[in-house]
This record gives structure tokens, C-alpha cells and sequence, in this order.
């Protein structure tokens, strides 16, 4: 205050004012250049700075390799594990927000599945870890994402590609196994075919140690040996040199897109059981007639026909109306893969019960019919699901002729709750209705001759081209 009122001062004398002016400059660079020198000369400690900013301007003036080993094992000890199962987001988990990994946002492609890929620059280079082996409770399960030079303490890395499938269903299931896998066999045929070294499964963020045989299989025709991981080598974490997540099966994916992958599919599978479709569907009877193969695909237990020998007589009987036409009955339960895989091959109208072994519809040639079954109380209880099989001829290039609910059968004790009837009708039974089932199966033959006679006419080695096209992998 003394300063500022002498300067307010200055107007009486210009020369005075000067000379205070100067004198106040000089003094105050000097008290500066006092402060800065007594900085630059005094111990880092005698100056006010916060305990972490004093320890690196100490390890500064040391030997690089001990700084970069310090800030290594920093880095280790920072990893944060999260939960697998983020239970907040577990109401939205197949329609919103997903409850797996939800810290970390997918990979957005236009018309193809949604994927996570480590390391890659939405990870920041980091790869992606795994800790825990829980088959119940998937919040017990976590994750981490960490630089490969700075892995937790006592990481295994696991070397090569690994394959990581989420569900909210399970990989036991033939269509929601296939529905699970369909991502990840796009993903390998946009990146050169890639093959995974592991696979390691997850439902609800629990660990699963196998997928359903089939599933194993199918998988198996097209990449070859499938090695699911178990983290059996100790409660440490499991690193991944390099990984590929998908957690909403076919998701975004395109029709297009989606035939593309039953088309490898179906050929990879056809090929590991030996089978060579060429020719087939301008096969001819000896009269000259094209052949028309209908299968009758059977199962035990809930969903099977209640009369079996009935069906198979009407279904008999309008086959027979048609010349070239062969009905070909079989239990799904008593085939193997392979064997699944012949009887669809050779199969140009399937008929069953709504189940999974209609999932083996993915081995018919495109534009071969479908015809399903339900039991008494599905249509009005069931809700979306019961058209999973009609969604899977569509994607795989089939003609879903339609389905016959059964009206026949015991009612629900408790109407009121759509959920405890459809449980109570789910392992119901198929009865059957003799009028409609033989003109549904007239007009579904009868189309099927139409399109064998036009099919005749196609350039056949256009077809074979196609079809050798498939396997692109």
C-alpha cells in the first residue's frame, strides 16, 4: 500500500516519479532472480512438493532401468479387476446394456455382429485377463485389461488366438449353440480365416467347460481341434495374447451375411463327414420323375408325437400320391453327427416336432422346406421363442412352410400366469389332425415337384461353382 501510494504521488515530478519507478523494478528482479537461484542450488526436499512428485524428481537423477522397473511393477499393482457379472444391468441384458464386461463397449460394424477385440486401440494396446473359475455365481468371476509388459503378479499368458463366447443362454443347446457360435465364425471369415487356439466359454459370466457335442462338432469341421479352457492351472490370473469377445450372439448381422455363414457351415460339416452333394437335387427315378425326399425327423419324450405310426401313415400316403416322392423316417436321438448331417443333406422337406434336432435343418441345400409341430398351449404361452426355427430357415436359406399348434390336450390350472403354463406345457405332447396334415403335406410336396421340374433347367454347373464357393475358408 506504502508502494502504491507513492507512485499515485508521481505527477508532482516527472523526473522524481522516474526515479522511484526504476528503483522499485530494479529491486523487485533482483528479489526474483534471489528466489529462482535459490531454487535451481537448493535440496528438492527444502521446497513444498507433494510426496509423489518429490519421489520422481528423486528417481530422475537415477539410473533409467530402476525407474522403469519401479513404474513397471506400479503398473502391475494397479490392474483392477472387475466383476464378469455386472448384476446392475442384469434386467437389460439381452435387449439394452449387457451385463458381461460392462465397463468396455463393443466394436460396431455395419450389418455384422458386435465383437471386443484385444489388444487393439479401443483396449490401448492392452490384453485382456481372466480370474476365477466359478460355474455359479459369474460376479465371482472378474476381468482386467494390462499391458503385456506388465501382467499381474503370477499371470499365466496364454499364447495365440482365443475365442471367447458369452450367452444368455448355453452352448449345450444345438440352435443356441449355433446362435452363440454364428459371431465368432463370421469374425474368423472377415480376418483370413483365423483359427483359435482355445476356446473359453461363459453363461450368465460363469465359467462353462464344454459345449454340446454337436456344437463341438460343427465347430470342429471348420476350424479344427476344439480346446476349451478351463483355468485348471491354479487361482491366478489368465491372460490372452490375443482374443476375440462376442456376448449378443448373431446380433446386427445381416441376412446376407448370415447365409454366407450357414453356407460355410453347411459345407465345412458336408466335407468332414465325407459326404459329396454334387448333383443333388436333379436326381431322377427311372421313370424320369425328380426325386422328392421327405424326412420325417422323430424325438422321444416332450414335444414327440403322441401317435406316431398316424402321422406317419398320412405323411406315407401323400408321398406316395407322388411319383419320385421317398419318405424316410428316423429318431433324431439314434443318429450321430455324421448321421444328422447325411439325412439332411439328402432331405428336400423335413418334418417335425418344434425341438433342437430341427437345427439340423442347416444341412439341407437352400430353398428346402420346413414343416414343424407344437404341442397344446404354445401359441398363446410361449411367446417370441417358438419362431426360433422359423428365424433360422430364414437365415439359413430355407422355406419355413409353416407350423400347426395342436388345440387338443390338457388345460393350464392356472390360466392366469402365462409363465407357470407355458412350463407346464412345454414337455406336453403333439397329437394330430388327419385332414390337415395330409393337405398341408399335398401342397407342400406338390411345390417342391414344381421346383425340382424348373430346377431341372438351371445350369448345373453354375450351382456346383456356387456350392464349391461356399467353403471359402
Amino acid at each position: 500500500m506504502e508502494m502504491e501510494d507513492h507512485l499515485k504521488s508521481c505527477p508532482q515530478s516527472e523526473n522524481k516519479c522516474f526515479s522511484t519507478k526504476f528503483i522499485s523494478i530494479f529491486v523487485s528482479s533482483l528479489f526474483l532472480v534471489f528466489i529462482l537461484f535459490h531454487i535451481q542450488y537448493s535440496s528438492p526436499f527444502d521446497f513444498t512438493l507433494s510426496p509423489e512428485s518429490e519421489r520422481w524428481a528423486f528417481l530422475s537423477q537415477e539410473n533409467k532401468t530402476d525407474v522403469i522397473e519401479t513404474m513397471t511393477a506400479e503398473l502391475k499393482d494397479s490392474v483392477t479387476f472387475l466383476p464378469l457379472t455386472d448384476l446392475r444391468f442384469r434386467e437389460t441384458a439381452t435387449t439394452g446394456h449387457t451385463w458381461f464386461m460392462s465397463s468396455l463397449n463393443d466394436t460396431l460394424e455395419e450389418n455384422e455382429a458386435e465383437y471386443l477385440y484385444f489388444p487393439s486401440k479401443a483396449s490401448k494396446g492392452r490384453l485382456l485377463c481372466f480370474k476365477g473359475q466359478d460355474i455359479r455365481d459369474g460376479t465371482k468371476n472378474s476381468y482386467a485389461l494390462a499391458w503385456r509388459e506388465s501382467l499381474p503378479d503370477s499371470a499365466i499368458l496364454l499364447e495365440g488366438l482365443t475365442f471367447v463366447s458369452d450367452t444368455y443362454y448355453d452352448h449345450l443347446n444345438l440352435w443356441h449353440g449355433l446362435s452363440a457360435m454364428t459371431p465368432l465364425v463370421r469374425w474368423s471369415m472377415k480376418n483370413e480365416c483365423l483359427k483359435p487356439s482355445r476356446w473359453v466359454l461363459f453363461h450368465w459370466g460363469e465359467l462353462r467347460l464344454r459345449m454340446g457335442s454337436w456344437i463341438q462338432q460343427l465347430m470342429q469341421a471348420n476350424f479344427g481341434e476344439v480346446k476349451v479352457e478351463g483355468f485348471d492351472r491354479g487361482d491366478v490370473p489368465y491372460c490372452f495374447e490375443k482374443a476375440i469377445v462376442t456376448r449378443h450372439d448373431l446380433g446386427q448381422m445381416r441376412q446376407d451375411t448370415k447365409l454366407k455363414v450357414f453356407d460355410l457351415l453347411r459345407c465345412k460339416a458336408r466335407s468332414y463327414c465325407g459326404l459329396n452333394p454334387a448333383g443333388k437335387g436333379r436326381e431322377l427315378n427311372e421313370r424320369g420323375f425328380p426325386i422328392i425326399r421327405l424326412t420325417l425327423l422323430m424325438r422321444r419324450g416332450s414335444r414327440s408325437f403322441k401317435n406316431a405310426t398316424a402321422v406317419t401313415g398320412i405323411f406315407s400316403k401323400e408321398c406316395a400320391r407322388i411319383e419320385g416322392c421317398i419318405l424316410r423316417v428316423v429318431q433324431s436321438e439314434d443318429l450321430s453327427f455324421c448321421g444328422q448331417v447325411k439325412v439332411l443333406t439328402n432331405t428336400d422337406i423335413v418334418a417335425s416336432p418344434h425341438g433342437a434336432q430341427l437345427t439340423n435343418m442347416l444341412f439341407m441345400d437352400r430353398e428346402s422346406s420346413v414343416m414343424e409341430f407344437f404341442p397344446k398351449g404354445w401359441l398363446e404361452n410361449a411367446g417370441p421363442g417358438q419362431y426360433a426355427h422359423h428365424w433360422m430357415a430364414n437365415q439359413s436359406g430355407m422355406k419355413h412352410q409353416g407350423a400347426w399348434w395342436d388345440s387338443i390336450g390338457e388345460e393350464c390350472p392356472s390360466p392366469q400366469d402365462r409363465q407357470q403354463c407355458f412350463h407346464f406345457h412345454k414337455d406336453g405332447m403333439v397329437g394330430h389332425n388327419e385332414t390337415y396334415f395330409a393337405e398341408w403335406a399335398r401342397r407342400v410336396i406338390d411345390q417342391v415337384k414344381l421346383s425340382k421340374v424348373e430346377q431341372a433347367s438351371v445350369d448345373q454347373a453354375n450351382k456346383q461353382q456356387n456350392d464349391s464357393k461356399a467353403c471359402v475358408c
